[in-house]
C-alpha cells in the first residue's frame, strides 16, 4: 500500500499573552501541579521521549502529555496549564526543564519545570544565529515558513529565506542538529536545509522526494548512519560536505542505496515516516501501514507491528536513554521493542 499521509493540523487557539517572552497560565508559579494519575496510555500516542532523569514522556494529539516514572503514570492536559492537547514534539534543557510544542495557530511553547506549566510566546525576529545551547522547535503550521530558535531567555520566530529559484510557501517538518553542530530543517514542500549559523544550503525537494506518481509527504526524518551519511526519510542517501571538503558547486551527493524496503523495483515502501540509528549502527525505517524495517548496512528485516493481529498506522520511532526502541501510533498507544518483536506497552 502507497504511504501516503498528510499532517492534519489542528487550530485551537487557546492562549495570547503580551508581547513578552514568558507568560505564566498559574497565578502561583510555586504550586505544584499534579496531573492526573491513570492506568493506561491514550490512543494517539505520537511522540516518545525520555529525560535525563530518566522519566518517559508520552505526546499525544489529543489527550495531552503523558509521564512516567516506572511506578506512576500521570496525564497532563490543558486544565492543569499545558497549553495545548496535541503534542507534536518534546525537549528538554541543561537544567532539566521539558517543552512541549503543539502544531497550532498559537506561537508558544509549553515549558514544564518539574512543579508547573508556563507559557514560552515568541517574539518575531530576524536574530538568526548558531549557539550549543540554543533549543530549536518546530512551526509546523499555516505554510509560513517559521522556526523558533530558543537561547534559554527569548523564544524567537524566525522567517526562513526562500530557497533558491523557489517561493513556495512551506512548513517546517522536522529539525536535526548533525555531528558537527549545524542544524538541520526537513520542509514540506521544499526540500531540506542546512543551517552553519552563517548560510543556508538547500537540497531542493526534487532532489528528495521520490513519490512516484504523487505528491511530496515531506522531509518528516533526518538522522546520519555510521559513515556520516544522511538519510531524509526516503531510500537514498546522502554525502555531504563543508567547505573544506565541498569539491563541486553542490554540497551534496545522492547515492541510490537500498532502494524499496521490500526490495522490489517498483516499491511503494520509498519513503517512510520516521528513523533513527541503534546502538549497534543499524536503522530502523517506521512506514504508515507497513510496519518497521531495520538496516544492518547489507540486508533489510521486516518487523510487523499489530494490535489484535490487524496492522496498525505508525507516526514514529525512538531511541530512549538505554537504547531500546519505541514506536509512536495514530491510534494504539505506544510500543516497545523487545529484541525480537514490538509489544503494546502496558504501564
Amino acid at each position: 500500500m502507497r504511504l501516503n499521509i498528510l499532517l492534519f493540523l489542528s487550530s485551537i487557539p487557546l492562549l495570547t499573552s503580551c508581547n513578552g517572552q514568558t507568560s505564566n497560565q498559574n497565578k502561583n508559579t510555586d504550586q505544584v501541579i499534579k496531573g492526573d494519575t491513570v492506568k493506561e496510555l491514550g490512543k494517539s500516542i505520537m511522540v516518545v521521549y525520555q529525560d535525563e532523569k530518566n522519566v518517559y514522556w508520552f505526546g499525544s494529539w489529543e489527550t495531552g502529555v503523558y509521564k512516567y516514572d516506572g511506578i506512576e503514570l500521570v496525564n497532563y492536559t490543558t486544565k492543569h496549564g499545558l497549553l495545548n492537547n496535541r503534542i507534536d514534539e518534546i525537549k528538554e534543557d541543561e537544567f532539566g526543564n521539558i517543552y512541549f510544542g503543539s502544531a497550532n495557530e498559537t506561537s508558544s511553547i509549553s515549558k514544564f519545570n518539574g512543579n508547573n506549566f508556563t507559557t514560552l510566546t515568541a517574539v518575531p525576529s530576524e536574530n538568526w544565529k548558531l549557539e550549543s545551547t540554543d533549543m530549536w522547535f518546530e512551526h509546523s503550521y499555516g505554510n509560513t515558513g517559521k522556526v523558533y530558535r530558543y537561547d534559554g531567555i527569548t523564544l524567537y520566530e524566525l522567517q526562513f529565506p526562500n530557497p533558491p529559484n523557489l517561493s513556495n510557501p512551506f512548513d517546517i517538518y522536522s529539525i536535526y542538529k548533525d555531528r558537527k553542530g549545524n542544524i538541520w530543517f526537513g520542509t514540506n514542500p521544499v526540500g531540506v536545509c542546512r543551517y552553519d549559523g552563517k548560510s543556508f544550503e538547500w537540497i531542493t525537494e526534487e532532489d528528495v522526494t521520490e513519490f512516484r506518481n504523487e505528491g511530496a509527504n515531506g522531509v518528516r526524518s533526518i538522522t546520519e548512519d555510521k559513515n556520516g551519511d544522511f538519510w531524509f526519510n526516503t531510500e537514498y542517501r546522502y554525502s555531504v560536505y563543508d567547505s573544506t571538503t565541498q569539491k563541486s558547486n553542490k554540497f551534496y551527493t545522492r547515492h541510490e542505496n537500498i532502494g524499496g524496503l521490500d526490495g522490489k523495483p517498483d516499491s511503494n515502501l520509498d519513503e517512510y515516516l520516521s528513523t533513527v540509528r541503534d546502538n549497534n549502527s543499524n536503522l530502523w525505517f517506521v512506514t504508515y501501514r507497513d510496519g518497521v524495517w531495520k538496516y544492518d548496512g547489507t540486508k533489510i528485516t521486516h518487523y510487523v507491528v499489530q494490535d489484535n493481529s490487524k496492522d496498525i498506522t505508525l507516526f514514529s520511532i525512538y531511541k530512549d536513554n538505554n537504547g531500546d526502541l519505541w514506536l509512536g501510533t495514530h491510534e494504539n498507544g505506544a510500543y516497545k521493542f523487545n529484541g525480537k518483536t514490538f509489544e503494546k506497552f502496558k504501564p
